[in-house]
């Protein structure tokens, strides 16, 4: 049961909520501005709205992803890490979409914040201070995941939450590493500014 549970994460995760907006839209999302799979795409290309929903859904991913692992793994904490990680590798590499997605952040604010709440939300207290000054979603995406960790450690969370935050880190600075990049060139798009 709880490999079915990892695999359903996985599927869940694989739903690509602003590819199907898009083609409802008559367009594919991964065609049009940054070419990204996700909401910050979806608010450069098709506005607030679907972008919005478009975040709610991919977090509520996470969520229900961490639940599945709760609810198929009993006690054992590393099923809901498993699960938690599967759908943010399914919203990163969809199998429905040519494992073509997005990065996987607000899929993993919603595991984050499922397993460990008081350390991802420091976390993103910072990552959304960061984005209001500066203006870069990319970069409060790196800060939260690269803070989580440290906050773990600060709150003594247990050591396999501490581990899989540094996996995810991985991830999300793997999925990033074209817009670091374009950070340290001072070349990175910032919220609101169309794709040049």
């Amino acid at each position: 049961m709880q490999v079915l549970a990892i695999l359903l994460s996985y599927l869940l995760g694989s739903i690509s909520f602003s590819v199907l907006i898009g083609k409802l839209k008559g367009i594919d999302i991964r065609q049009h501005g940054s070419g990204n799979a996700g909401a910050t795409n979806t608010l450069r290309v098709l506005g607030k709205g679907p972008a919005l929903f478009v975040l709610a859904l991919d977090v509520s991913k996470g969520i229900a992803a961490v639940w599945i692992g709760r609810l198929f793994g009993g006690d054992r904490i590393w099923i809901e890490i498993l699960c938690g990680l599967a759908v943010i590798i399914g919203h990163n590499w969809p199998v429905f979409f040519r494992f073509r997605g997005g990065k996987g952040i607000a899929s993993t604010i919603g595991v984050l914040a499922t397993l460990c709440f008081w350390p991802a939300l420091f976390a993103g207290i910072f990552a959304i201070l960061s984005i209001a000054i500066t203006r870069y979603v990319s970069l409060g995406a790196l800060i939260f995941t690269f803070l989580t960790p440290i906050f773990l450690l600060l709150t003594n969370a247990e050591p396999e939450l501490f581990w899989c935050s540094l996996l995810i880190m991985a991830f999300a600075f793997f999925r990033h590493r074209s817009n670091i990049v374009r950070l340290w060139q001072k070349k990175e798009n910032k919220l609101g500014a169309k794709k040049s």
